[in-house]
């Protein structure tokens, strides 16, 4: 009877949040990127917003690290919205933007391996047990709530896991987004070149009178073209001292407008939201504060997903009323994306403000350590589970298409 209650819990306390619905104003909603009227497009913003994945506390799953929590209720909040930041960069990399959601039809094959990687088991590449367990080096225990920056570190190192995926995530330091860095860590050899096998290694074939060591040097600098690895980049952000300071109002809410946008994560004090957009003065938010009973599912089988979508009307809150560290998410699928989401911080919130949220700098800072792209570790463990790449959850393409049936 509980899992049968846990199953419609959402579409209930859908009913009752239809009662406060978006307010009647002229002002255009912006969510990721998409401008939406009111007046005329309000099926369509819901269904956007119902689009996202949405992931909340959870409890009976298996125990975090074997003795450790069976729910995250009460502190993992700030990891749940996490997972939602990083499930909508995996969306638009697979799917693409304007992907929606519709419970009475088949999805992609890439939707169910994209859920599978957010699933409360140990097992999974960004399961609340990896994210948690990962945070211990990050200097916080099993069960500890965390802040944005906290939570970027996490997604950076798990991210590095993730041979499916081949993510990217960049997250800034100083309020400072280096450009020369984010193309060094996205800019990788072709496949091609890195598959051929010679006598070196990796390729690599001596000319005459050459060594190897000679040979492999050539080789590194004559692999084109480069691919370029899909990026989240994360930018930490502390807009105020105890609220957030008005003058940055404006610059944050361009943010929303930006085609790259993949979302804010932020809130109240311990109290963490997943920002998607704004409307007037208020924020738009999916809210993990919601306890459901963990999906059980064996590895390779189709997933109830009715409760990782929010179908209800989307919160609502003040921007004035943010705690003001955060961190601002975009998501560049290519390196002409990001050159373009270059452009647009250079028009809209550096050129325009006289107080900035963050630097855009073409080149490494000289009194900065040497930025090193961060490489996946030889031990594919965060130190006491396992980590189970996305590209071997399903070990044949017969296993996808059972999804869809």
């Amino acid at each position: 009877m509980e899992a049968v209650l846990a199953k419609y819990e959402n579409q209930i306390n859908a009913f009752s949040d239809f009662l406060e619905d978006l307010p009647e104003v002229d002002e255009p909603v912006w969510i990721l990127g998409a401008c939406y009227d009111l007046k005329t497009k309000k099926s369509e913003l819901l269904s956007d917003v119902r689009s996202r994945l949405w992931f909340t506390y959870r409890k009976k799953f298996s125990p975090i690290g074997g003795t450790g929590p069976s729910s995250d209720a009460g502190w993992g909040c700030m990891l749940r919205c996490g997972q939602m930041i990083l499930a909508q960069a995996l969306v638009c990399r697979h799917l693409g933007r304007d992907w929606r959601w519709d419970p009475e039809k088949r999805q992609p094959k890439e939707y169910h391996r994209i859920l599978h990687c957010f699933l409360d088991k140990k097992d999974s590449c960004y399961s609340i047990h990896q994210m948690a367990q990962m945070g211990v080096g990050e200097g916080k225990s099993v069960g500890e709530w965390y802040g944005p920056n906290t939570v970027a570190q996490v997604l950076k190192k798990l991210a590095l896991f993730d041979d499916w995926n081949t993510l990217a995530v960049y997250v800034s330091m100083d309020n400072t987004v280096v450009i020369e860095d984010i193309k060094k860590q996205c800019k990788q050899p072709g496949r091609e070149s890195r598959s051929r096998a010679g006598p070196c290694g990796r390729g690599e074939v001596p000319a005459s009178g050459q060594s190897c060591s000679e040979a492999q040097g050539r080789t590194l600098q004559s692999q084109r073209p480069l691919d370029w690895r899909p990026l989240l980049l994360v930018i930490p952000l502390r807009m105020g001292i105890n609220s957030i300071n008005p003058v940055y109002i404006q610059a944050f809410k361009e943010c929303f407008k930006m085609p790259q946008s993949c979302g804010v994560l932020g809130g109240k004090p311990n109290l963490a939201y997943y920002f998607i957009g704004f409307i007037d003065d208020e924020l738009i938010y999916l809210d993990p504060h919601t306890t459901q009973q963990a999906v059980d599912t064996e590895s390779g089988s189709a997933v109830d997903d009715q409760s990782y979508h929010c179908q209800r009307t989307p919160h609502r809150m003040k921007i004035t009323s943010l705690d003001p560290s955060v961190a601002l998410g975009f998501f560049c699928k290519s390196e002409e994306d990001f050159d373009s989401w270059c452009d647009l911080v250079q028009q809209e919130l550096l050129k325009k403000r006289n107080l900035r949220m963050f630097e855009l700098v073409e080149k490494h800072p000289s009194h900065w350590p040497p930025f090193v792209p961060p490489t996946k570790p030889e031990v594919q463990t965060t130190g006491a589970e396992f980590i189970e790449s996305p590209d071997k959850l399903f070990e044949s393409e017969e296993e996808f298409e059972i999804l869809n049936v």
